[in-house]
């Protein structure tokens, strides 16, 4: 039997991917994630999806998000501005029924953050690195996406690289997030 056959791994994508997903959820019970959840919902004006390299999680987020409406935005912490997803990222958009064909990545370097600003990490250690990026802006909040899965999922792993399967089952949940997410704002909001 393959790792991968094991569920831990089928269901966070690998055995790294539910380690992580693991000490997550260990975070939010012991109330240390409490930073990354939103506390002033009046207050944002657009939200930004956040990832590493803006081409899977972060892109379909965003792309869910305009096609219901929201004022929105995708970067990643470390990518290059104008990479275009990979074939899996797109595949499995279109199963989806999102077209992520013209998504190309922006850096963070790249992007100006405005007040009002809600960005929405994929995993802790990514929001902590934008508490790091972004100390002294109290104008903009910072929180995990997937505290608005049912259940709550603090660590969004990574799909790039591992299975359609995978892929297909972190976009649903990124979805759900998004979907959620949107019913949690003000309907004055954007």
């Amino acid at each position: 039997m393959w790792i991968s056959d094991y569920a831990p791994a089928r269901r966070h994508g690998s055995w790294r991917g539910a380690v992580r997903a693991w000490l997550a959820r260990a975070d939010l019970r012991a109330g240390r994630l409490t930073a990354f959840q939103l506390h002033h919902p009046e207050r944002v004006r657009r939200v930004v999806f956040v990832c590493l390299g803006n081409i899977c999680r972060s892109a379909y987020a965003q792309r869910v998000a305009a096609d219901i409406g929201m004022q929105c935005a995708s970067i990643g912490l470390s990518t290059t501005t104008g990479a275009a997803s990979p074939d899996a990222a797109r595949h499995a958009a279109t199963r989806a029924g999102v077209n992520l064909n013209a998504h190309r990545a922006t850096d963070i370097r790249d992007f100006s953050i405005q007040p009002g600003d809600l960005l929405l990490a994929m995993e802790p250690r990514h929001a902590r690195t934008l508490q790091r990026y972004l100390a002294g802006r109290p104008d903009i909040q910072i929180a995990l996406l997937g505290l608005w899965c049912q259940p709550p999922t603090p660590h969004l792993h990574d799909p790039y690289t591992l299975s359609d399967a995978y892929f297909d089952l972190c976009f649903a949940r990124i979805r759900q997030a998004v979907l959620r997410l949107h019913h949690c704002l003000p309907r004055s909001a954007p």
